[in-house]
């Protein structure tokens, strides 16, 4: 264990469990719901609300090998290629081959999937897939209606939630084992305070990061918590460097900051087309599928044509669905674009490329493990190996099922779980908390140096401006990046400069193009040097340390590790 904390207080009260889940999404909600059914105490702690995460905001849908003629190895297939080379197969073939089922139990839960006149579930296409196999409800609001009915049965089932609840870090025993986590419950005592649960077992699902940049489509939570936690309690976390920019996100100006409105990939899926200002379609020729080729492919094609008429946006044209299509099938997009002044039934919608979905994360099996006994992740905050360099359109939605109930299933087999006594450790080391007024300007230097098109010198720019933000916050020096107090926003502000680092070393680490990371001075794929994963760690010194492994499971053998040197600058 590193032994590096968040500065805060000690824990104020404690209460004890089973497991405690951190997260309200799909992925955190069906842990809990079948870590109950297991007969195991949980405890849900979330950020915000219940229904506040990411899960709600998913307008596409849930992929899964359903339809007729559609079948798991198709799937896989789909997701291979997406995955440009560095997805772990034995994770995508789980995912794949337990999706249908686990699909039906979300159903049983209580989710209503759309249906035809003969009641069989709707099924649409999306980028990267040569089937139509994405399951939506509501049009285009999948995501809300999840998390309505996870969040309805967490409920009925009396599952013990604190909600609006910052988690710090995570407790562990005299053997470095897992013993629960530390938290501040927002808007209850004082500023600072803090509360404790003790737990054997605690699964991380808490979600993205991508509030480390200007603009994305990921809601005001998303800062990066799990991953800095996991962090800082000595966790591997692997292929940072790989953010999905998701192509179509609705341009509200050049100086729109925060979470964007997107325009979801079902949109095309239905025959939308991006054009240009003068109406041309750019896409084709490009790839095989044109607008419906992987995210990575689009957002590049959609970027390069920016570049080469000195645009701020391209358009999305739906015209031609008419009044009813929009109504019905896109209701919650219609209503975001007329919301800000634009009407898709009469005009094109302008899009571009925003930060959406991190691929990577802390590195987990197949069980969802990670490389700190008792620890757990799955969602967004997870790097299972299933999405590689570019995760394929609503793979998402669907891994949070699956590895949720892998994750409920391996913690089940250890019962009845024990506990050791959460021991401080033998010498901990606070880190400088960085005042909330940083958080915007450390968005601006990853939007900047570390966006859609990066390269080393505009990596190497970031890296040193990020330092110079933390070297601020040690020395104490005066202005946005001074060091700050215990609170809310200065360990949010903390969490978004840790993951802000890493994924910056991981990206200039990289010298190659692949998936949805664009080195604009390494346009190649290189096979041969890179087609590996980069796996990293903090030291207790605050140093990297930086490996590549060819696979993403564990532990890897010393025939698939490179170990690096320890980076000099400490996140």
């Amino acid at each position: 264990m590193t032994g590096i904390r968040l500065n805060a207080s000690a824990p104020g009260w404690a209460i004890a469990a089973d497991v405690v889940v951190v997260g309200s999404g799909v992925a955190g909600l069906t842990a809990a719901l079948r870590c109950a059914a297991a007969g195991l105490s949980t405890v849900v702690v979330t950020k915000a609300r219940l229904d506040d995460g990411s899960t709600r905001w998913a307008q596409g849908g849930i992929a899964a090998a359903l339809g007729e003629g559609d079948t798991p190895d198709q799937h896989l297939d789909d997701t291979l290629v997406a995955g440009a080379g560095l997805c772990d197969e034995e994770a995508v073939r789980a995912l794949v081959t337990e999706g249908p089922d686990a699909v039906r139990r979300l159903i049983a839960t209580g989710a209503h999937f759309d249906t035809s006149a003969a009641g069989e579930i709707e099924l649409t296409r999306e980028g990267g897939h040569h089937r139509r196999r994405i399951a939506h409800a509501g049009g285009d609001a999948t995501g809300a209606e999840i998390s309505r009915a996870l969040v309805e049965a967490v409920r009925d089932g009396g599952l013990r939630t604190i909600e609006n609840a910052l988690v710090l870090d995570l407790l562990t025993d005299a053997e470095g084992r897992t013993a629960g986590v530390t938290l501040h419950v927002m808007g209850e005592g004082q500023h600072d305070g803090v509360g404790a649960v003790h737990a054997p077992a605690v699964v991380l699902a808490t979600g993205g990061m991508g509030q480390v940049f200007s603009a994305t489509t990921n809601p005001a939570v998303s800062t990066g918590d799990g991953v800095a936690l996991a962090l800082r309690a000595g966790a591997e976390v692997s292929d940072l460097e790989f953010v999905q920019f998701h192509p179509t996100v609705l341009f509200l100006g050049t100086d729109s900051e925060g979470q964007q409105p997107l325009v979801s990939e079902a949109v095309r899926g239905e025959g939308a087309h991006l054009v240009d200002a003068a109406g041309t379609r750019f896409m084709l020729g490009q790839h095989e599928l044109a607008e419906l080729a992987p995210r990575d492919i689009v957002a590049k094609g959609i970027m390069r044509r920016m570049h080469e008429q000195g645009a701020a946006h391209m358009y999305l044209d739906a015209r031609h669905f008419g009044a009813r299509m929009w109504e019905q099938r896109f209701p919650t997009i219609l209503a975001a674009c007329r919301a800000h002044g634009i009407d898709p039934v009469t005009e094109p919608i302008p899009v571009a490329p925003a930060a959406h979905y991190a691929s990577g994360g802390v590195r987990t099996d197949l069980r969802g493990r990670t490389t700190v006994p008792g620890l757990y992740a799955c969602g967004e905050v997870a790097c299972t190996g299933v999405h590689g360099a570019n995760r394929l359109a609503s793979n998402s939605l669907l891994e949070g099922l699956v590895f949720a109930e892998r994750i409920a299933a391996d913690i089940a087999s250890r019962a009845p779980l024990s506990a050791g006594e959460p021991v401080a450790p033998a010498s901990p080391s606070e880190l400088p908390l960085i005042a909330p007024e940083a958080r915007v300007e450390i968005q601006r230097i990853m939007s900047q140096g570390a966006g859609v098109l990066r390269s080393a010198a505009s990596l190497t720019e970031a890296a040193a401006a990020l330092e110079g933000v933390h070297r601020a916050a040690v020395e104490g020096q005066e202005g946005p990046a001074k060091t700050a107090e215990p609170g809310v926003e200065s360990w949010e502000t903390s969490n978004l400069l840790c993951v802000a680092r890493v994924l910056t070393a991981a990206a200039l680490e990289r010298e190659e193009t692949r998936g949805c990371h664009w080195r604009e001075d390494r346009p190649d794929r290189d096979d041969t040097t890179w087609r590996r994963h980069l796996v990293i760690r903090i030291e207790p010194d605050r140093s990297l340390v930086v490996r590549r492994t060819e696979s993403t499971a564990f532990p890897a053998t010393s025939a698939a590790t490179v170990p690096d040197a320890p980076r000099e600058h400490q996140p």
